[in-house]
């Protein structure tokens, strides 16, 4: 997530939308007053090499402390984080003053959920397979079946209560073209350019007609029904 007051904008990040990348091509152009949230090691790295500002301001000043924040900080040693990489406009509404939230220009990206579930899918096994997290599933079909796919909707972090509450949802399938618009919508001195973060993962295998059966498409369908029915996305627009 990047809060910029230099260009008034509100960057709420979604998983599998390149998220990280654009992340850290907002990262170029933010202020010493800007929030920037952190990135995992590999990513930061990247934004380092290319020597573009790191996670400032994210974290909750002393004063801001609870008594629960007191006790994670005593057993953890650490201080507590106020703004986090895939805050929900929600929560991060909580935390903005009104003319902030409702001056500055908000937006996110989405995709096609029936390519971002296969795009997480692969995400997910190669983490599993590095090392990190639960078993996975072996199949795509029992990875939906089971529920694992429905843990990458993010349509409750760019709407409050099912309404929209961001002024642009750029889509993931037209990535340079919203780029390009966003970069002149606030009037940045230069274009956006992505590093490549997060890359290699997703192994193509064909039309996601032949890596879906049917009743697995139908799934999906149900599990995203809130994004189909604001977005009009179609198995058919699908990579």
């Amino acid at each position: 997530m990047i809060l910029s007051h230099r260009h008034r904008f509100i960057f709420l990040k979604m998983r599998k939308t390149a998220g990280t990348s654009i992340e850290i091509a907002l990262s170029k152009f933010c202020g010493p007053e800007d929030i920037i949230t952190p990135l995992e090691p590999q990513d930061q790295a990247i934004r380092d090499r290319l020597g573009y500002p790191g996670p400032q301001n994210h974290l909750k000043k002393p004063g801001e402390y609870g008594a629960g924040d007191i006790w994670r900080l005593v057993r953890g040693r650490r201080r507590q984080v106020r703004y986090w990489d895939h805050i929900g406009a929600k929560q991060l509404r909580r935390h903005v003053s009104p003319e902030i939230w409702n001056s500055y220009y908000k937006f996110c990206f989405e995709r096609n959920p029936w390519d971002k579930v296969v795009s997480y899918y692969h995400y997910i096994r190669d983490f599993h397979a590095r090392g990190g997290g639960k078993s996975v599933p072996d199949s795509i079909e029992e990875f939906v079946e089971c529920g694992w796919a429905g843990q990458v909707s993010d349509f409750d972090r760019y709407t409050i209560d099912d309404s929209l509450a961001v002024d642009h949802v750029g889509r993931y399938e037209n990535l340079n073209t919203e780029l390009g618009e966003i970069a002149r919508r606030l009037n940045l001195p230069e274009s956006l350019t992505l590093p490549s973060a997060k890359v290699g993962i997703r192994k193509q295998s064909g039309s996601l007609s032949n890596t879906l059966a049917p009743a697995v498409r139908e799934k999906i369908r149900e599990m995203f029904s809130r994004e189909i029915r604001m977005f009009g996305f179609r198995f058919e627009d699908a990579r």
